[in-house]
């Protein structure tokens, strides 16, 4: 099952990087999701793919029992997805923003500062 997930991420990752190559600002913005979402799986991947309780520690014992989920990849990726989230939406915006003045979608063509 990972070697499958490695190959999906890495498909992701070079699926990311094209998008961003392209002339087309909304396609950068495509680009900059799916290397938001790529970043997210490498996380969970590299932590294990391990199946478990929550890491709660029963009252009176020292250690929590079984098999339990490490929380820390979970945490990083909670934060990882809100960051995402934001620069995402702070992309989305600065798009319309320059649809609105520039009203071309081509990267080249935003180059001129005059307009």
């Amino acid at each position: 099952m990972e070697p499958l997930l490695a190959i999906a991420i890495g498909i992701l990752f070079a699926a990311a990087i094209y998008m961003m190559l392209r002339r087309s600002i909304v396609k950068l913005v495509i680009g900059l999701m799916l290397l938001s979402n790529a970043a997210n799986l490498l996380i969970f991947v590299s932590a294990g793919l391990t199946r478990g309780g929550p890491p709660l520690v029963p009252q009176g014992l020292t250690a929590p029992q079984g098999t339990v989920a490490d929380p820390l990849p979970q945490a990083l990726v909670l934060t990882a997805i809100v960051i995402a989230f934001g620069v995402l939406s702070f992309a989305v915006v600065l798009v319309r923003r320059a649809w609105e003045i520039v009203r071309a979608d081509d990267l080249d063509r935003m180059r001129d500062t005059d307009t």
